[in-house]
């Protein structure tokens, strides 16, 4: 008799251990979503798209319109940061039509991948963004940004070797509903007299 109660109550003890541990087990590894935080992958968009989520509040009945703005991006492209930025400058300030004339008779790589990415823009801006013409807007931020650089072996003659860079960049732009604004003109005299008004020991890089 005392053996067969020291038996179950040892069988009890070992059932109530494994509950335990098997509690704890999947406490820590729930499944399920235990909480309200909202931990889904739209949370972790880069900064540049996240302005497109901007809310404003409602304008008074005598405020301007205010323009609509388009942020838009494409990362990690297969091509150089800096002849990425010259077609960047290029189409920078220009209408939308403009923008895309200028990048479709131009041979480069960089051209065609950056007319994409301002088509895919003025379609959300049409799409999301509440514009009724899409040939309503203007360029106001073009420039590109340095990706990702993989180093790889480039293999020379008699067992010598180099290293060389797979070099990526991303491409940024904003489009701002409406005419551009215009530009003053400035001739060399006139960075020639500001050069002057500078004071001795002042910074000349800024011109």
């Amino acid at each position: 008799m005392a053996a067969s109660a020291l038996l179950g109550m040892g069988s009890s003890f070992l059932r109530s251990i494994a509950g335990r541990v098997q509690t704890r087990l999947l406490g820590s590894c729930s499944f399920g979503q235990t909480s309200g935080f909202h931990s889904s992958a739209a949370l972790e968009v880069k900064s540049w798209e996240r302005k497109n989520r901007i809310v404003y509040p409602p304008q008074l009945a005598d405020e301007p319109r205010r323009p609509a703005e388009v942020h838009h991006c494409r990362r990690q492209i297969k091509y150089s940061k800096d002849k990425m930025w010259y077609l960047a400058k290029l189409i920078r300030g220009m209408t939308i039509d403009q923008a895309l004339a200028q990048l479709e008779f131009n041979d480069k790589k960089g051209a065609a991948i950056i007319r994409e990415v301002l088509l895919e823009a003025q379609e959300m801006a049409v799409r999301n963004h509440n514009v009724e013409y899409k040939s309503n807007l203007y360029v106001a931020q073009s420039f590109s940004g340095k990706g990702k650089y993989l180093k790889r072996i480039r293999y020379h003659g008699r067992g010598m070797f180099g290293i060389m860079d797979k070099v990526h960049c991303h491409y940024f732009v904003k489009l701002v509903e409406g005419t551009p604004p215009q530009e003053e003109q400035r001739t060399g005299f006139d960075q020639a007299k500001d050069y002057e008004d500078i004071p001795p020991g002042g910074d000349h890089k800024t011109l």
